[in-house]
């Protein structure tokens, strides 16, 4: 379980993951070894699990992110989603209640990418249906977690 000055250096690593021990420790009025030995616990017991750059997909060419509704045969969820996860489009597969077996987030340069994409989604061999949904616009995409 997380401790309340765990969760205050989460906060503040939230707000820059490149800050150092030091500064954390100042702001929190304690000490970097504490701070240290608090952040080595917290990636030990895999609740922080690494430290990425923020990106902004548009910059790299990203235009369009597209959320799939796939069905996908009895007994061949895992095997096809890894298949899937395979392509470094796709950013996130989900298992889901409800009619589709699985929600797939993918960026895509342009609707040529996404076309492509579907297409050899589509020829998968457990695949049954798809339908593609484009995100027009984000609201939120948040990917911290504020505890």
């Amino acid at each position: 379980m997380i401790d309340e000055l765990e969760k205050k250096i989460v906060r503040s690593l939230n707000q820059n993951s490149r800050k150092s021990f030091r500064e954390i420790a100042k702001e929190l009025g304690t000490s970097a070894t504490v701070v240290i030995n608090k952040v080595k616990r917290l990636e030990e017991a895999g609740a922080i699990q690494g430290y990425i750059p923020v990106l902004n997909p548009k910059y790299f060419g990203y235009d369009i992110t597209a959320i799939i509704a796939i069905r996908i045969s009895h007994g061949k969820l895992i095997e096809t989603q890894e298949i899937i996860a395979e392509d470094s489009r796709v950013f996130a597969i989900y298992d889901v209640t409800g009619e589709w077996d699985s929600l797939v987030n993918g960026r895509f340069k342009d609707p040529e990418d996404l076309n492509d994409f579907i297409k050899n989604l589509l020829g998968q061999k457990y695949v049954e249906r798809t339908v593609t949904h484009i995100v027009l616009n984000v609201v939120k995409d948040e990917r911290r977690l504020f505890v």
